[in-house]
């Protein structure tokens, strides 16, 4: 059974800078495929970045070039630079898994993590 466990979290103020990891612990099998969502309260949760199965990454209008993401595949990490940190940007953070097979043919993931809340004061 994979387990995912996020790190990184925190309170800044705005303008700064949070680093967000992920592990996933326990997974064996073919290549896996990560992305980071967030979750405000009373909001639908939004994709934040992903990563494909051929490395590319995605990521949404409002993180596309404040925001790196970054994957190990070896080590089956995942991580999420986040810059210029706006108080827009306050949510819990997830990180989703499942292999790349399943991901390209129902386009989602099944294994998330517990979450690490990001608070960005103004």
């Amino acid at each position: 059974q994979v387990v995912l466990r996020e790190s990184g979290g925190g309170s800044v103020q705005a303008g700064g800078s949070l680093r967000l990891s992920c592990v996933a612990v326990g997974y064996t099998d073919s290549r896996l495929c990560m992305g980071w969502f967030r979750k405000v309260p009373g909001k639908e949760r939004e994709a934040v970045a992903n990563i494909t199965s051929d490395g590319a990454s995605n990521y949404a209008d409002f993180s596309e070039g404040r925001f790196t993401i970054s994957q190990d595949t070896a080590r089956n990490t995942l991580d999420l630079q986040m810059n210029t940190l706006k108080p827009e940007d306050t949510a819990m953070y997830n990180c989703a898994a499942d292999s790349c097979d399943f991901v390209r043919n129902f386009v989602r993931y099944r294994t998330w993590g517990q979450g690490t809340q990001v608070t960005v004061s103004s």
